[in-house]
């Protein structure tokens, strides 16, 4: 099978910007009916020994220190904006104009007027996205979202949304990009309430109006001395923790459903406690990212004697058979990236939106601004659309 080949780069090396290079390679692995092959040709960091490891690890035919070279390179035409949150908008809306084709990793910007900026620009370019909200991918989070459109839970009723996580719990946790407002943004509610808010959209529907609370647990962090990873323990000077560790939130969506989400980076215990509790008048769903491929169910229900059952999903559920060829068989985080290439690629060659997109994004961010005002006033807010 001939396939055009697609110039790609990526911008912003640290953990993501792997997960994205590793994910472009294996793309036509999965997705062979794919008409573009993607080509990696410059990976963008300001660290020379990143942009070394992306040539020597994937392949990258180039690197740069400046974001700015690719916006100049007329080859490059797709491009993965995996940066801190600060450079978001300034970098994508720059790509947008020149033509490139985005891959954005969440939540685009570090306030809602920056993913706005990012939409405007996309939307006057023409160009095609794919946002990173990877969890929907999940083939037990596509079934869920069936079984709910279907009927087979009844109406839905309640739902608990969680994302707690403790990978900032230790306080000796160096203090990073992450925990500054001016460039990791809002913290949590970037970081992983965004996720949450994606997958009630996706299961529950649009949400219409909440009440939020939120916090800061460690207020102080030591800064780094010398090199180090982002989650690294330090032992320097003390400096103010600016943005949110932790989010819990009232809300109700528009097709009547109520509902819980939370999220946090302190919940110590808590390894990547991801997922979702759904009720229904006449059933329930269950998922929990670290039982990736199971969904717990209930459906058609009318009495308390009604059985509740784990389901493995297989080869038929979502995207599954792509990776594996039966029940049981897990998938990984990876995985779920690489479908986002995949759907990424497939918009670009049809030219017609594919997964998640900035229109995503911008109504994620809509309900994360309405949720840091809700904290500020402790009053209800609705979601402007």
């Amino acid at each position: 099978m001939t396939r055009e080949a697609l110039g790609v780069a990526v911008v912003g090396f640290g953990w993501m910007g792997h997960v994205h290079s590793r994910a472009y390679l294996r793309a036509l692995h999965h997705y062979p009916e794919v008409g573009l092959a993607p080509r990696l040709m410059m990976a963008v960091d300001p660290e020379p020994e990143r942009q070394r490891e992306a040539m020597d690890r994937y392949g990258f035919e180039s690197s740069s220190s400046r974001w700015e070279d690719v916006v100049a390179d007329e080859r490059i035409r797709a491009v993965s904006v995996t940066t801190p949150n600060s450079l978001h908008r300034d970098v994508a809306t720059a790509l947008a104009s020149a033509g490139k084709h985005l891959w954005l990793e969440k939540p685009v910007g570090l306030i809602l007027s920056d993913v706005e900026e990012v939409a405007s620009a996309v939307e006057t370019a023409g160009v095609q996205t794919s946002v990173g909200f990877n969890y929907r991918n999940v083939p037990a989070v596509e079934r869920a979202s069936q079984l709910i459109a279907k009927g087979d839970i009844g109406t839905p009723t309640t739902g608990s949304f969680f994302m707690m996580s403790d990978y900032a719990a230790d306080p000796e946790v160096g203090f990073s990009w992450r925990f500054r407002r001016d460039v990791g943004g809002n913290g949590v509610l970037g970081d992983m309430a965004s996720h949450a808010v994606d997958l009630v959209r996706y299961t529950l529907g649009e949400i219409g109006s909440l009440v939020a609370d939120s916090a800061i647990f460690i207020e102080k962090r030591p800064s780094p001395i010398g090199k180090g990873s982002q989650f690294s323990r330090a032992s320097g000077e003390l400096q103010q923790v600016e943005n949110d560790d932790y989010v819990r939130s009232l809300f109700r969506s528009v097709n009547g459903a109520h509902g819980v989400l939370e999220a946090s980076r302190v919940s110590v215990g808590d390894k990547c406690r991801y997922g979702f509790d759904i009720h229904g008048s006449g059933g329930t769903l269950s998922w929990d990212f670290r039982r990736m491929g199971e969904l717990v169910f209930s459906t058609a229900g009318s009495t308390k004697a009604e059985s509740v059952s784990t389901s493995l999903v297989g080869p038929g559920d979502g995207e599954l058979g792509r990776f594996q060829p039966a029940a049981g068989i897990a998938m990984s985080y990876d995985d779920l990236k690489v479908i986002e290439a995949a759907r990424f690629l497939q918009s670009i060659a049809s030219g017609v939106p594919c997964g998640a997109t900035i229109r995503d994004a911008l109504a994620a961010g809509k309900v994360l601004d309405a949720m840091g005002r809700s904290s500020q006033t402790r009053t209800w807010t609705d979601i402007t659309r």
